[in-house]
């Protein structure tokens, strides 16, 4: 059985299980999930100051038997179906942070997008997106 988390609670346990899913939270990710956490409009009325107790949080139930598949369960019960496609965006933005991708990474976000339902053609237009975002010369 899951505990219920708010949706604010639900977003930071995506960016930081991405984050931490192939062993190594690199600073171009902690510094993403910042800038996430205090541009986009869904956590205006977020403490940022909460964000530490939050991940720590998160890191408990990840590390708990089951821990990956509870955390997905906690994100999908807790947020709206509107709120699915930016769980799928946030998760990309903090892949994409340091500029590679790695293997764990893409099944994590596999997993998410099978955990929410998250059709092809929206996946791929987030990831496009981001590709875009994040290209350099």
């Amino acid at each position: 059985m899951t505990s219920p988390i708010s949706h604010h609670e639900a977003l930071l346990f995506v960016m930081v299980t991405m984050s931490a899913v192939d062993r190594q939270m690199t600073d171009e990710e902690l510094r993403r999930i910042g800038q996430i956490v205090q541009t986009i409009p869904v956590f205006r009325d977020f403490n940022e100051e909460d964000v530490v107790s939050v991940a720590e949080s998160c890191g408990g139930y990840l590390a708990q038997d089951e821990g990956l598949k509870n955390v997905l369960n906690m994100v999908a019960e807790s947020l709206p179906p509107k709120l699915y496609e930016t769980a799928y965006a946030v998760a990309v933005e903090v892949a994409a942070a340091d500029l590679r991708v790695e293997q764990e990474e893409l099944r994590f976000l596999q997993m998410l997008r099978d955990t929410l339902n998250l059709d092809k053609l929206t996946v791929a237009a987030i990831e496009r997106g981001a590709r875009a975002r994040h290209r350099t010369i």
